[in-house]
């Protein structure tokens, strides 16, 4: 069955310009599909045609008769004063509204009506109010503001008072909690931290209708979607696969229309050069001759030039040399606001070189703790400590400039102290070209802040590079402009990230700070996930209990009572390593913050599992023998 279908869809804003031209789609039901494309490409205005917010010009736009359709970026307007809590509550409406319903037709059974038609209408409203989920309506809202971290206390909130991401999470809960058939997502995780964006994954997941999302969350998109439409010059350019799929795809195609291009065009060259110079010495045969040839190239003018790629960034960080081992060391920091705890009694040292990414919930205090490495902010208690050599880069996740009046140019020069050719020059490998070097730094957007503030730290000379959100603000192009800088960067990387490829690519170690505690792991994000997965499953495995013992039987002679020995022997084992394994994860839970104890417990905790594990063996190997005999 066909959700969505879209046929020689053109919408314009400017008379001559078709932003979408001729586009051609259709989606089909319980599809998970990706739209693609630059900026300014026309994304958005599709989802705002599909949900009639926008009119367009030619072309047919439906979706299947009786789906409800919802787009997460369409935030509607409220009563004044209305609650978050009254909003979550208009995903309820419909079965309010049986509700009411079934209360009227209990009032009119109790006071003695007792028809047939009353009575069957009361059966199935009580059927359909149960299919609906009516008798678990709360159930479902607790879920899901816990999965998307709206807290009671927020639910109390007016949501006109809420930030544009505070309103992005509470309407993508409204609209889950509606049970919407298709859903639109227009850069679903901008405002979601980890956890939450993860809680949203598997809800898709399990979700049983259709999804179109627009994100530049490549992690995202690689877990979501299973097709890929990229809109390319107004048109749709379908591909099968996930975002992994849709690049590796990509550039397959456009070396092969590039190789079929070239081919094309060498032998056009040829047969011109002979056709000039048939006409040039030829006779009456040779110019007929020349003339079909002539025909024969513009038959071989069928595959058009590739659009070409976007040029890579041609510069790096101007990396300082550091001497010495140790970048800097945190002993026994602690920060707190009011009553509220941020972190307490952290102990790490980082070497250089190394690329961490801090991790961890929104509001955990990740922020503050970059802030107390930059000495914006002094810690309570304990003392961060550099290398005397060390030099310092940060990118904020706010960027802000003293002097925004003054032109990109201008503030190269002023702040740089560069010539005019080598800040154009720099301007330039950032994409800011042309006239755009002369716009005011207030004109840009929060996305072309970061490049330019980033278009300064490269030319720096630094050898501990900070960052906070790098990506936030970013489309994919940029991002990936971004991450080859980073790549090329030799020096020592702690980032403040919620971009899973970004993380996935660079970190080698995790602090996740939770609890007011940063614990500290070796690796990368699915080393991470990983870690995790495996906690939960451990912590779902079933204390061993040894089986109540059977009445005594009559025993051959032979074997059995030594054999019976070594199992009560083997039980004794177990009971204690896995005493020691539950010790273990207490220590490691109380050392969290002191990694070269973490590491040493890690290193206990797999040789307790192995232990364990052949101690579970043993056991039933002499259990299924004593069994036997």
């Amino acid at each position: 069955m066909i959700d969505i279908t879209v046929q020689n869809l053109i919408k314009s804003f400017e008379v001559g310009d078709n932003l979408l031209d001729g586009l051609t789609f259709q989606v089909d039901a319980g599809e998970r599909v990706g739209i693609l494309g630059k900026n300014g490409c026309g994304k958005t205005t599709l989802f705002k045609i599909l949900t009639g917010e926008y009119d367009y010009d030619e072309g047919v736009v439906s979706a299947a008769p009786g789906k409800k359709l919802g787009l997460i970026s369409q935030i509607p307007v409220y009563p004044d004063g209305f609650s978050v809590e009254q909003v979550l509550d208009t995903a309820f409406a419909r079965l309010h509204r049986m509700e009411e319903e079934l209360e009227s037709l209990a009032a009119r059974m109790a006071a003695g009506e007792s028809g047939k038609a009353l009575l069957n209408r009361y059966d199935e409203l009580s059927q359909t109010f149960q299919v609906e989920g009516g008798y678990d309506a709360k159930v479902r809202l607790g879920k899901v503001c816990n999965g998307l971290e709206i807290s009671p206390d927020m639910r109390q909130r007016p949501f006109e008072l809420l930030s544009g991401g505070e309103k992005t999470r509470v309407n993508l809960a409204r609209l889950i909690l509606e049970d919407t058939d298709i859903l639109l997502l227009d850069e679903p995780t901008n405002h979601l931290d980890l956890r939450a964006t993860e809680w949203l994954e598997e809800y898709l997941d399990s979700f049983r209708g259709t999804v179109l999302a627009i994100s530049h969350d490549r992690y995202f998109l690689d877990r979501v979607v299973k097709r890929v439409i990229e809109i390319d010059r107004g048109r749709a350019v379908f591909y099968s696969g996930n975002y992994s799929f849709y690049v590796q795809e990509k550039e397959r195609r456009y070396q092969e229309q590039l190789k079929q291009y070239e081919k094309e065009q060498a032998k056009i060259a040829q047969l011109t050069a002979t056709a000039t110079l048939m006409h040039q010495h030829g006779t009456e045969k040779l110019h007929k001759t020349a003339f079909a040839i002539e025909k024969r190239i513009d038959r071989l003018r069928s595959t058009q030039r590739p659009v070409a790629r976007e040029k890579a960034m041609q510069v790096g960080f101007g990396e300082r040399e550091f001497q010495g081992d140790c970048l800097f060391t945190v002993e026994r920091v602690s920060k707190a606001f009011a009553e509220r705890t941020l972190f307490s009694g952290v102990n790490l040292e980082v070497l250089g070189g190394e690329r961490i990414a801090l991790l961890g919930d929104n509001g955990t205090g990740k922020t503050t703790f970059l802030k107390l490495l930059l000495e914006q902010e002094t810690p309570d208690t304990g003392q961060i400590r550099f290398g005397p050599t060390v030099r310092v880069g940060y990118l904020p996740q706010i960027v802000t400039f003293d002097h925004p009046e003054r032109s990109l140019l201008d503030t190269l020069l002023w702040e740089d102290n560069c010539s005019a050719q080598e800040a154009r020059d720099r301007l330039g490998a950032f994409r800011f070209r042309g006239e755009d070097v002369f716009k005011p730094v207030i004109a840009l957007s929060g996305g072309e802040r970061s490049r330019l503030k980033l278009c300064q730290l490269m030319a720096k000379r630094i050898n501990l590079l900070i960052l906070d959100e790098p990506t936030n603000h970013l489309d994919i192009s940029s991002r990936e402009w971004i991450e080859q800088a980073v790549e090329d960067y030799e020096g020592a990387l702690l980032f403040v990230s919620h971009d899973r490829y970004f993380i996935n690519r660079f970190a080698t170690r995790i602090w996740f700070l939770e609890n007011a505690r940063i614990t500290d792991f070796r690796g990368n994000y699915d080393d991470w996930q990983r870690k995790k997965a495996r906690e939960a499953e451990l912590r779902n495995v079933p204390r061993f209990q040894p089986e109540a013992k059977k009445p005594k039987k009559e025993k051959p002679s032979g074997g059995t009572r030594q054999q019976e020995k070594e199992l009560r022997a083997v039980e004794r084992q177990i009971q204690k390593l896995e005493e020691a394994a539950a010790q273990i994860e207490a220590e490691m839970a109380e050392n969290a913050a002191d990694y070269r104890k973490l590491q040493e417990l890690m290193q206990q905790q797999t040789e307790n599992e192995r232990q364990l594990t052949e101690a579970y063996e043993r056991w039933e190997t002499l259990s299924e023998a004593l069994e036997g005999v």
